[in-house]
Order: structure tokens, then C-alpha cells, then sequence
């Protein structure tokens, strides 16, 4: 079916493994976050060279079919990103050739302009991060549901860092979060059969903790800039 589920892309540095995610929004393009593809001193994060892409997968240590693996085109991260305020945080990946989609690699829809997500729904965050802070990376898929927090009292708890690019998702009791290695990739909107990319997992404050909810980039801002790079 043309329905769009949000599937994970795994992001894998060549020498690293499973580094972030990614989400996938037509056969070619993929959108992560842009602090996933800056060079870290040798590790040249920013070349499409660096990457191998692993999409339909579930277990990390299982990449065998149904996996498709893709080598990378191009890397585009946003020329707006502040790598000290994580403002502006979002890249596009274009995949070497395309994906045929199956029952385990389906694009994510993407948002118009002017679609809401209004504080209090309940979205999803899914990853191959952390299970606890500080903790090793996740071997299955981890799927948690948190919720929009409002703008005023994000930024009132992230003491101001937040821009209108950014907003806030979590549980404010704690435990529920993304964590290391789930940057890039979505936090997903149910609406209807179809699942919509609300957000890109951008940055937090550890993982999980009281009162400090993960942050996403609002990819409704960035929408004609993905159309105007990929054409989706």
C-alpha cells in the first residue's frame, strides 16, 4: 500500500556501526538530523562515503533480507544549523539508488506547512538508542509513546534554549525518552492509517529525566526546504 508507517532507517559510520537514525520519505531521500552528519576530527560525517544505510531493519545484528542496504549520493545538511544551539537541526540523505518498498521499508508521510500537532498528543519516538542514560545501545527497535509538551513550558524547563524550530516531546515524570543513538530519526504522528514525521530527535538534557523532555526539530518549518533540495 502507498499508506506511509513510520519504519526506521539505521544510519551505520562505516567504522562506527549504528551511529543514528533516519526516516525515509520517498524511494531515495531520507531526513536525519543535521549534528548526525558533522565531522567529528577524522571521522568525516559530512561525506556520503562515510555512511552505509541499512533500511527494513529490526535486530542490529541481523541485517540479512528483509534488509536493503544503500550507499549514500549526497548529504545535505540545513545551511542554517547551530552546532552549539542545535537550532536548525536537520539534514536530507539521497540513497546511491533507490528502495523498493515492502512490508518492512515504507516512507513516513511528511507534514504540510500547516499541520498542527497540538501539546498533549500522544506521538511516537522509536530507535536503536540507549535503553537507559549512559547505557549501551539497543539491539531491537525500541517504539515509546510521549507526548507534545507546550512551547511556554519547554522553554521554561529547558531554562530558554528552545527556538521556534524546535519543541518538546515526553513523559515529565521521566522515564520515557530518546536517547543516545536515536538522533535523526522520527517522532511520528498517527493520524488515520497513516503515520506523519512530526519531528527529527534532535537534543535533550540526559535521557529520561524529570522534568526535561526530549526536543525535536518542527519539520513542518522546514518543508519547503526538503521539497526545494528532493522534490518530495
Amino acid at each position: 500500500s502507498s499508506l506511509c508507517i513510520s519504519l526506521l532507517v539505521s544510519l551505520h559510520a562505516k567504522t562506527l556501526g549504528h551511529v543514528c537514525g533516519a526516516s525515509l520519505i520517498s524511494p531515495k531521500w531520507l531526513v536525519t538530523a543535521a549534528h548526525c552528519v558533522q565531522d567529528e576530527g577524522s571521522l568525516k560525517l559530512s561525506q556520503p562515503g562515510s555512511w552505509e544505510i541499512y533500511l527494513g531493519v529490526h535486530t542490529q545484528k541481523m541485517l540479512g533480507s528483509p534488509v536493503q542496504k544503500r550507499n549514500l549520493k549526497q548529504v545535505i545538511p540545513h545551511p542554517n544549523y547551530n552546532q552549539f544551539t542545535f537550532d536548525t537541526d536537520i539534514a536530507l540523505m539521497e540513497l546511491d539508488s533507490p528502495v523498493t518498498y515492502s512490508d518492512y521499508i515504507k516512507p513516513i508521510c511528511l507534514p504540510a506547512p500547516q499541520h498542527e500537532f497540538p501539546p498533549g498528543q500522544d506521538v511516537w519516538i522509536t530507535g536503536w538508542g540507549a535503553t537507559r542514560e549512559g547505557g549501551s545501545a539497543a539491539i531491537v527497535l525500541q517504539k515509546a509513546s510521549v507526548r507534545i509538551i507546550n512551547q511556554a513550558v519547554c522553554d521554561d524547563l529547558m531554562g530558554g534554549q528552545i527556538t521556534s524550530r524546535m519543541f518538546c516531546a515526553g513523559v515529565l515524570t521521566g522515564g520515557v525518552d530518546a536517547c543516545q543513538g536515536d538522533s535523526g530519526g522520527p517522532l511520528s504522528s498517527p493520524s488515520g492509517n497513516r503515520m506523519f514525521l512530526a519531528g527529527v530527535v534532535s537534543w535533550g538534557d540526559g535521557c529520561a529525566r524529570r522534568n526535561k523532555p526530549g526536543i525535536y526539530t518542527t519539520v513542518t518549518k522546514f518543508r519547503g526546504w526538503i521539497k526545494e533540495k528532493t522534490g518530495v
